[in-house]
This record gives structure tokens, C-alpha cells and sequence, in this order.
């Protein structure tokens, strides 16, 4: 009996490994890029989020919130991020700078996150972000991811110049049927085949993607990571503060992760997460954030999207999420490995997190459906959503006449939307009946 549990504990596990590594290898790929960075530092940074987020992972399975919730790099810093690094040019900002601006800042929202940890701030804030704020993030956050997505399925990387911003339909037509093989996949195959489709994806696109257009060879790393601090760029290379200043209030509404997934997780759980494992996990969280800054890294955050993981595999013990954590730890550990996983097509992996992000509509409408829709909601959900989407359609040089002070966050659709829900739903006024 003992070694039937130690078995299926580590099936479990390695589902789990594949889980972190198809909801990480592509961030620091698209980062890297989005920089300029040469091949070397990029596997510096893909070495480096396999070590931290599989380390993160065990660390808030065992101290911090103890729930099977992955520990990840968040998807609201990485779109910030990757629409900083698109408009610099007309912030009138390098890169470098960008990126020293971006590390100070994220170390400052790092600290602020242990502060309200450690002041009990968590409950208060947690009432801020009310199902009508919610839905909207989760809306937004689909809308601007996705669309990170779809140019990489394109053929458009992220920081590459207009004159190479142009679609590429063989790419394109390979990363759509990719993207189409693993919904069919994950929605008609059975569980035991389904749960892996997203790996199916990755590896099946990969190996056609290299037969179709060929590849190139990956270089051996040196055997140990290298360490090098702010890669994207250090305090010295100049701040802005228009940078510093997002990346603060980016920190503050990546609070919001840790209230969707444990308050998502509680259902599987069957008891509400307490204030310290609210505490424990903000503790952590803010920890991770100023590693990250010092490492040129996205900061972490619970994934939501551990809830619909944990719904399909209806394994919520913590005892194969940390077999996996350690498993990711280890392969962050060799270059060798890093440095063929450097050479993933952005196409592919873009195309395959495209199914996966989809399910944020399915979230956003779960909140949806907790609003009675009169007016006064009705215009509080509205306004933000139309606003938020109509700025993220807007070219960065069309914020160039305001102060530069303003041009990071009045540019960054995403920011504007959930910062407008939230002040909108403060504002309480009630329809005429």
C-alpha cells in the first residue's frame, strides 16, 4: 500500500512539474527578448525562475499558505512589464534604465507587501477587491495577456523593431493548429490524457516546429549558475520615476492574486483560509518580489489558475505539489537543461499559454454572475472595461504629450482599468427605480 501512495504521489508530481514549467519557461523568454538580451542571460533568467519558483512553491506549501497553490511569476507584472518595454522609445527612457527603474521599484512594492503583512493590513485590503473589481481584473488581465499571445503565435516578439513587427503566416498557421489541438485535447480526451495537454502541445510544436524551419543547436552552459545582478539593467543606469512609480502601484494590485486563489481554494479546502495564512503568504510574496528585483525577474504571486488545476486533478494533497516544486528546483540547477529549453519558439509556447488563458474569461464570469447588474453596477463594471481595452489599443505614442510622470500608468491600459474599478466601486449611488 505504501509504495501504491508513493507512486501515485509522484505521478502527481510530475504533473505538477509540468504544470510550472508550461507556466513559467515562456516569461523570462519574452522578458529576455523584450530587453534585447544576449542568449546567455536569458538562460541566466530561465535558470533562475526554475530554481526560485520551484523553491517558492515548497516554501509557501510549507510555511506560507499551505495549500497546493503554485507560487509563480505573476501575469499582471509581466504584462506591465512587457508594455513598459514597448513603449520606452517614446518614454524617452532606454532600456537599461528601464530596467533599473523597473528593479527598484519592484523591490520597494516588495517591501510594502511584507509591511502590510506584518501591520495586519491583509483582511482590510482584502474588501477592496470586491467580485465587480475582480471580474474586471480577470477580464483585463485575459484581454492583455492574450494578446501578448497572439503576436508571439504571429511571429511578432515582443521589443522587436516595427520594421520586424510583421505577421508571419507559416508560423502562425503551425502555432494556430497547435493552439487548436490542445483545446480539442484538453476538452474531448480522457482525464488521464488531457490533464498532460498542454506538455503535448509544447513538445508536439516544438518537434514540428524544428522539422518545419529548423532550429538551433543549444550551447552547453558552464555547469553552475552564474550569478549577475540586474541583468535588465541596475540603479546606476539612471531612474525614471514615472517607472519606479507604476512598478509600485503594479505591486499593490498584484495583491489581488493571493485573494483570487485562496479565496478560489477554499471550496477545494472546505474552510476559508485564516488571516495568517494570509499573512504567511504576503510574507513571502513580498520576499520573493525584491529577489526578483535584484535578479531581473517578474515578481511572484499565487497563480488563480491553480484553482482550475486542482479542480481537474482533484489531488489537493500538498505532498505531490512539493515533489514537483523540488523537481523544478533541481532542473533550474542545470545549465545543460536551461540551455535547451532557451531554444523553445516563442510561437509555440505562446499558442499553447493562448488555451490556457482562455480560461480567465470562465473566472471573470464567475464574478460576473455574483453582481446584481442594475445600473449603478452596470456603469461601475462597464466604464473600467471599455476604458482599460480601448488604452490598450492605443499606441504608446499617443501619451508622448503628457508629463512623463503620468506616461507609464495613463498608458498601461491594464493599471488604468483596475485602478479605475476600484475607485468606481468606492463610489456608491443606486439606480432610480
Amino acid at each position: 500500500m505504501n509504495h501504491l501512495i508513493s507512486l501515485r504521489s509522484g505521478l502527481a508530481g510530475l504533473q505538477w512539474l509540468f504544470f510550472l514549467f508550461t507556466n513559467t519557461v515562456v516569461i523570462p523568454i519574452t522578458v529576455g527578448a523584450a530587453f534585447g538580451l544576449p542568449q546567455e542571460k536569458i538562460q541566466f533568467l530561465i535558470q533562475c525562475s526554475f530554481v526560485l519558483t520551484g523553491l517558492a512553491c515548497v516554501v509557501q506549501a510549507g510555511l506560507g499558505h499551505q495549500r497546493a497553490v503554485m507560487e509563480g511569476q505573476s501575469g499582471l507584472w509581466w504584462g506591465v512589464i512587457l508594455s513598459l518595454s514597448a513603449s520606452a522609445p517614446s518614454l524617452g527612457i532606454s532600456l537599461t534604465e528601464l530596467g533599473g527603474s523597473l528593479a527598484v521599484g519592484i523591490m520597494i512594492s516588495g517591501v510594502i507587501t511584507v509591511l502590510i503583512s506584518v501591520c495586519g493590513l491583509a483582511a482590510p485590503l482584502s474588501k477592496l477587491f470586491t467580485p465587480g473589481v475582480m471580474a474586471v481584473f480577470m477580464f483585463l488581465l485575459g484581454c492583455r495577456l492574450n494578446t501578448i499571445f497572439l503576436e508571439g503565435m504571429l511571429g511578432i516578439s515582443a521589443g522587436s523593431s516595427s520594421e520586424a513587427s510583421v505577421i508571419q503566416p507559416s508560423i502562425f498557421l503551425l502555432a494556430a493548429a497547435v493552439a487548436i489541438f490542445v483545446a480539442v485535447l484538453s476538452v474531448k480526451a480522457r482525464a488521464a490524457i488531457g490533464q498532460y495537454a498542454l506538455l503535448i502541445g509544447i513538445l508536439g510544436g516544438w518537434a514540428l516546429f524544428v522539422l518545419i524551419f529548423g532550429g538551433e543547436s543549444a550551447t552547453a552552459g558552464s555547469g553552475k549558475l552564474e550569478a549577475g545582478w540586474f541583468p535588465l539593467g541596475g540603479p546606476s543606469d539612471g531612474l525614471d520615476t514615472g517607472v519606479v512609480a507604476i512598478a509600485v502601484i503594479a505591486g499593490l494590485v498584484n495583491t489581488s492574486n493571493t485573494f483570487g486563489a485562496l479565496k478560489g481554494t477554499d471550496s477545494i479546502y472546505e474552510h476559508e483560509a485564516s488571516g495568517g495564512q494570509y499573512r504567511r503568504s504576503f510574507t513571502i510574496s513580498g520576499v520573493l518580489a525584491v529577489v526578483s528585483g535584484l535578479l531581473g525577474l517578474v515578481p511572484y504571486a499565487p497563480y488563480v489558475s491553480s484553482v482550475g488545476f486542482l479542480q481537474q486533478t482533484r489531488i489537493r494533497d500538498r505532498l505531490p505539489f512539493v515533489i514537483g516544486g523540488l523537481l523544478f528546483f533541481g532542473i533550474g540547477l542545470i545549465p545543460a537543461v536551461s540551455a535547451v529549453l532557451t531554444q523553445l519558439p516563442l510561437s509555440i509556447g505562446s499558442a499553447v499559454l493562448l488555451v490556457t488563458y482562455l480560461r480567465l474569461l470562465g473566472s471573470s464570469l464567475q464574478y460576473f454572475g455574483q453582481i446584481r447588474m442594475d445600473a449603478a453596477n452596470l456603469y461601475r463594471t462597464a466604464a473600467p472595461l471599455f476604458v482599460g481595452i480601448i488604452v490598450m489599443g492605443l499606441p504608446s505614442s499617443t501619451f508622448s504629450s503628457l508629463p512623463p510622470l503620468l506616461r507609464p500608468l495613463l498608458g498601461n491600459g491594464l493599471l488604468v482599468g483596475i485602478l479605475l474599478a476600484l475607485l468606481l466601486d468606492r463610489v456608491r449611488f443606486h439606480s432610480a427605480r
